[in-house]
């Protein structure tokens, strides 16, 4: 495949339709790679729909700036990690194509085309928001537009806090070219010693591990950009030299981990690893737009890359840092209003206001939706409950990604200190959170809790606590199943579903993973729960066989899914088949869809929806109905990847209560109804952004804060879990509801 042949959303060109002797068009059969829109491209179009919030005039000012680092902050790992990655088999000399029908050298020139567009309109719409900052007493000023008074005291402020932790490095004979970090601000020069008339290289490093980047001055309003109060006074730091030529430039390394499967000791390997990422191969280099080429080519040349790695870029490098500026104290009228997350009403609190996890959860199963409902009185509640509960004896939990402040992990440590039997699986291996587990792990194994690192060559993503109870003369199993997180600062930012049950067979499937974990003991089978790598693609598959199998034109039925990425082809073709059969396949996709919908013949009963907007939406949630056969519903901590599938410990939940079903399908159709922050996936492969079709907007995640608010008002009393063919009874279809 030529170049040419590639559309502008990098997957391979729809190609010529068959036609019929009767001048039909004739459907591609499955396995052609028009039907699949390449992994990495369909990213850049999610990260698209990041700078899409940030230039949409009606969000409030400083979320705009928020959703500017946070697009800057995404774009580093991606190429840290998935662009490195390509660059790996280029290298290699692999030529083999994807799906798509791209290798990774047409994939790669896909990416740089999309992402110098993508980086002049993050460009253009920071220098549209700087001046309503201003506006506002946000001042990000450029030294030049200072009074004497103001640049006084920078003077002062560069001479007393900032020259004495700068450090110029110049390139010449005994000096060779410096190290650069990853992600690392600098500023390069050409320096002449007029004595010689010798020119050199030289690097400045911008040090934002110890200073602001953006410098506050007195008057409270007004803020600097820090290379540029460092460039102001380069001559300070070459006396006796002129600076020729200046600008800025930033480098982006290999950042990915790459840890033997039959590593003896995981943690030391992993430590490894990790002082060997800061040395990693410089996949991007970012520099000023107006750089001089003899500055431009002595980067290029010592960096030993090619000039398609070079961004010029215009305006400041390294947005991330607008953070600085979004967390700014104050201007409560340039953000989203405040919201204060609730206590699930199933919970029951005290008179010392804590909620009595234990007791609802004997009662019927809870689900809990957050950020709607409190992490804190549910979660941390559970663990801290079992902790203090004397008869509790044994409390096991999965980390993959947790905050530095989490309370779960030293209740843990209490736990272990109590006698209890404390079990922890760290998960070493998750990706730039490496260093935080490590940090966990040692300190649980030196409280005396069992840590264990997982299966080789597995990354353990499952999401579950099991705390096993003494009641009676035997044990209970209580046991929490999540689709985030155990992390207390994005449990407040990401939107996850987490079950509360004691299902007996549930309760003893968590146990045998548990056993599995530890001690490599592999069931013989489970009773309840998909578990990847054992089963889940295939129970996956099952079910959209069944459901394909049950539909009838009486009794219709529909594939509704809500996850953050779609790759794995055999479940792309599985929704192919489904929507071939006329069933009605609805998906919600924040992030990675390689399934092309609305082709005739394969995939026009597919819709494929994206919701962006104030919460990241991160729960997976995959309902199958079968017309007069009921609903069959899980929630889970995979999405439909060949890593989380096949590379990794996943774990899905049926969800057998009538309540937390219908609690589930009701989110689910009001993200297929909402109409102001969501796009839609076209066949053409771009995504349309959806305009309100009523009176009044629909807007998921601002209905489900006043709904579940009003639901905790209300405080209606538990819903008991059912058997199976009592929820099939009780169950409303979709199309009924409002």
């Amino acid at each position: 495949m030529t170049d040419s042949s590639i559309a502008t959303n990098g997957s391979p060109v729809a190609v010529e339709a068959a036609v019929a002797s009767d001048g039909s068009r004739e459907a591609p059969a499955l396995g052609d790679p028009s039907l699949y829109f390449n992994r990495e491209v369909s990213w850049l179009d999610f990260n698209d729909r990041v700078l899409q919030l940030a230039e949409q005039p009606s969000m409030p000012l400083l979320e705009r700036i928020k959703y500017c680092a946070i697009y800057c902050s995404n774009l580093d790992e991606y190429y840290m990690v998935r662009v490195a990655g390509l660059h790996d088999v280029v290298e290699a000399g692999v030529d083999q194509s994807g799906p798509d029908g791209l290798t990774a050298s047409q994939t790669i020139t896909c990416i740089h085309e999309r992402v110098r567009a993508l980086e002049e309109r993050l460009a253009a719409c920071v220098a549209d928001l700087v001046p309503e900052l201003a506006e506002h007493g946000i001042r990000l000023a450029r030294i030049a537009d200072l009074g004497p008074a103001e640049r006084a005291e920078l003077r002062e402020r560069f001479e007393r806090q900032i020259f004495p932790a700068l450090t110029p490095l110049a390139v010449g004979p005994g000096r060779p070219f410096p190290y650069i970090s990853n992600l690392s601000l600098s500023i390069a020069a050409l320096v002449r010693d007029p004595s010689t008339d010798h020119v050199a290289f030289a690097r400045v490093k911008v040090p934002r591990e110890i200073l602001p980047r953006f410098i506050p001055l007195s008057d409270g309003t007004t803020y600097v950009p820090l290379e540029e109060l460092i460039a102001e006074h380069l001559g300070s730091l070459f006396p006796g030299m002129e600076v020729l030529e200046y600008d800025l430039f930033r480098v982006s390394r290999d950042a990915d981990l790459a840890v033997a499967d039959d590593a003896e000791d995981l943690a030391e390997a992993v430590e490894n690893e990790l002082r060997r990422r800061r040395f990693g191969e410089v996949v991007r280099l970012e520099v000023g737009a107006e750089m001089d080429p003899c500055l431009r080519e002595q980067l290029v040349a010592s960096l030993g890359i090619d000039d398609v790695q070079v961004y010029p870029t215009h305006g400041l490098l390294d947005l991330r840092d607008l953070w600085q500026l979004a967390r700014l104290p104050g201007h409560a009228d340039l953000r989203f209003p405040p919201f204060t997350a609730v206590t699930h009403p199933a919970l029951p609190v005290d008179d010392q206001g804590r909620t009595d996890v234990f007791g609802a959860m004997r009662e019927g199963d809870v689900l809990v939706h957050h950020p709607y409902h409190s992490f804190a009185s549910s979660v941390e509640r559970f663990v801290e409950q079992a902790v203090a509960d004397p008869d509790v004896l044994a409390i096991k939990q999965t980390v993959y990604r947790t905050s530095d402040d989490s309370p779960q992990v030293p209740a843990l440590i209490r736990a272990a200190e109590r006698g209890k039997q404390a079990v922890c699986l760290v998960e070493l291996k998750a990706r730039f959170d490496e260093r935080t587990n490590l940090q966990w792990a040692k300190s649980l194994e030196e409280a005396g809790v069992h840590v264990v690192y997982g299966q080789p060559g597995l990354k353990v993503h499952a999401k579950c606590v099991l705390v096993v109870r003494r009641e009676g003369d035997g044990v209970r199993h209580y046991v929490h199943v999540g689709t985030g997180n155990y992390h207390s600062t994005t449990a407040r930012l990401y939107t996850d579903f987490g079950l509360f049950t004691t299902d007996p067979e549930l309760g003893a499937d968590v146990a045998d993973m548990f056993n599995y974990l530890t001690g490599y003991a592999r069931p013989a089978g489970y009773r309840k729960v998909l578990v990847a790598p054992d089963h889940l693609r295939e129970a996956m598959l099952d079910e959209i066989e069944r459901t394909i199998s049950a539909h009838a034109p009486e009794h219709p039925a529909r594939i509704a899914m809500k996850l953050n990425a779609l790759v794995d082809r055999a479940c792309i073709d599985a929704l192919y088949r489904a929507s071939q059969a006329g069933v009605r396949v609805d998906l919600n996709v924040r992030g990675i869809c390689c399934l092309r919908p609305g082709v005739p013949g394969v995939s026009e009963n597919i819709r494929v929806v994206s919701i962006l907007g104030r919460f990241l939406e991160h729960s997976r949630v995959f309902c199958f109905e079968r017309g007069a056969e009921g609903r069959c519903m899980y929630i889970a901590s995979a999405d439909l990847m060949p890593r989380n599938l096949d590379t990794r410990v996943e774990l899905a939940v049926p969800i057998d209560a009538a309540g937390a079903r219908e609690e589930l399908m009701d989110v689910l159709e009001r993200c297929f109804a909402d109409d102001s922050q969501s796009w839609e996936l076209q066949e053409s492969g771009g995504w349309t952004r959806r305009t309100p079709r009523g009176p009044e907007p629909r807007n998921v995640q601002s209905e489900l804060i006043r709904h579940y608010v009003s639901q905790s008002a209300d405080a209606p009393a538990i819903v008991p879990r059912r058997s199976d063919s009592d929820v099939h009874l009780s169950v409303t279809l979709a199309s009924e509801r409002t």
